[in-house]
């Protein structure tokens, strides 16, 4: 498939300028986080009663009437609320029709960019009307995106799906929306890359919003017949469907921003994201390799952080034989921390926490102790490297590719007419490389040098797969 600038330009800002129109063509309500049933056509929730909540309360917190609920769940009347009972609440949405989703078609020829910039406008415009369309009735909306012919006799042809909660249908988007909006960029960015005269792509782009309806609707469906991969999903009720219907027809699923152990168990499921446990094994690995120059000190912040993460990097740091002193958390506050450090090394402060607010605390006190003549690491986790922390820090990164980006950077500008904001890691570097690696899997390769990213698939037993490419940075 070969297209010039128009494609992207097209292709890329339809959904963004759809999200520009939301708060005024669209009546109906945000969608809170709870699964989605049908009634008689009715929309509704589907909530598990809380301890201590009665009829008044629910219907507050879902801004309904009593008599809406209890019109749903006619039960109540006999017995009134009950704990754990699950109810049906109205959404005040029309049900979606759970039929073949309605298909935007637009074809892609090589066509010259125009230098008008007024009919490049008039074009846009044109497409997003008939997107906007769809999302005023409430239907279902696909992009489909087809090449023209190929000139070659033998072409490689490749229909993949692309699923994100774009919240196209919602009155008002969540804070994640434009990150899944620079993946789907960046997504379309790698398509344009990868044409050539003899591949063609068909792009199938599905709004999953954040309930499980929609994907069992397309699973129910005959719509994903012919697709060859698919790439995203965020849920785990949508990836714990979806990766049901992939394993029966034999189609990958690649899920960017899971990091659920169990899922790469399952097979057909490629699982960009690191897991606890892999994280915990390539720092174990990093610590046992420099066990000569290292001092490691553990620090439990809070009983309350010893979430499974620091779990499996206490019991990990045992497994690989890594000598380690424990300080509790009174004794680093009080200063009292020379019997646990060894001036002769460096000291690697395991701080047994994911929450940076409640290390923040200990900063002073750790720069205090640098200051003092003492050589001093502490393991963090990778969003805390945006932090202002003065102490050195080592964490694990699934984002450490060097390749060069101004070709990259040059398209973005060209095809969106602006500059991305985001900073790293990218969502639309993420879509990018993500994009390559499904396509280059579908040819057969299991390893992709990203923009960003490093991917190399390592299977788990005979299930799923794990990207296994992650890194120690040292900071």
């Amino acid at each position: 498939m070969k297209s010039e600038r128009l494609y992207g330009r097209l292709l890329g800002l339809v959904f963004l300028s759809i999200f520009n129109f939301q708060f005024s063509i669209c009546s109906a309500q945000e969608l809170l986080n709870y699964p989605l049933d049908t009634i008689n056509g009715e929309e509704v929730y589907k909530y598990e009663v809380e301890r201590s909540i009665g009829l008044y309360r629910i219907g507050v917190n879902f801004n309904v009437t009593q008599d809406d609920i209890l019109r749903l769940n006619p039960q109540l009347h006999e017995h009134g609320v009950r704990f754990g009972e699950t109810l049906y609440i109205p959404t005040g949405r029309k049900a979606v029709k759970e039929t073949k989703a309605t298909v935007i078609k637009q074809t892609v020829k090589e066509t010259v960019v125009p230098t008008d910039s007024t009919v490049i406008q008039s074009q846009l415009q044109a497409a997003m009307t008939t997107v906007i369309n769809q999302v005023q009735q409430q239907q279902d909306s696909v992009i489909v995106i087809e090449s023209e012919e190929p000139e070659s006799t033998t072409p490689q042809s490749y229909e993949l799906a692309i699923m994100l909660p774009f919240e196209s249908q919602q009155t008002k988007r969540s804070g994640n929306a434009e990150r899944i909006m620079e993946f789907y960029q960046g997504a379309l960015l790698a398509l344009h890359d990868m044409q050539r005269p003899n591949i063609s792509f068909k792009l199938r782009v599905y709004d999953t919003e954040r309930s499980e309806r929609r994907v069992n609707a397309l699973c129910d469906s005959t719509e994903l017949d012919h697709v060859q991969g698919i790439l995203g999903l965020v849920y785990p009720i949508q990836i714990e469907r979806m990766a049901a219907w992939c394993a029966v027809h034999n189609v990958p699923l690649l899920l960017p921003f899971s990091d659920d152990s169990e899922m790469t168990k399952k097979p057909y499921v490629l699982q960009f994201n690191s897991t606890d446990r892999q994280e915990a094994d390539t720092l174990c690995q990093w610590m046992a390799a420099r066990a000569d120059r290292l001092h490691c000190v553990s620090v439990d912040v809070r009983e309350s952080d010893m979430a499974e993460s620091a779990r499996t990097l206490r019991k990990q740091m045992q497994e690989h034989g890594i000598p380690t002193s424990t300080m509790a958390l009174r004794d680093l506050l009080n200063d009292s921390v020379a019997y646990a450090l060894d001036t002769a090394k460096e000291n690697l402060i395991v701080l047994h926490s994911d929450k940076f607010q409640h290390i923040r605390i200990l900063l002073p006190h750790l720069a205090k102790i640098q200051a003092e003549g003492y050589r001093i690491r502490i393991v963090s986790q990778y969003s805390w490297s945006k932090e202002d922390i003065a102490v050195p820090q080592v964490y694990t990164s699934m984002f450490t590719s060097e390749a060069s980006r101004m070709e990259y950077e040059t398209n973005w500008k060209n095809y969106y007419i602006n500059d991305h904001l985001s900073e790293a890691p990218r969502f639309d570097l993420l879509g990018y490389d993500l994009t390559k690696a499904l396509v280059a899997w579908l040819q057969g390769k299991q390893e992709v040098t990203g923009l960003q990213s490093v991917i190399r698939w390592k299977q788990d037993n005979n299930g799923g797969y794990q990207n296994e490419c992650i890194k120690v940075v040292e900071k």
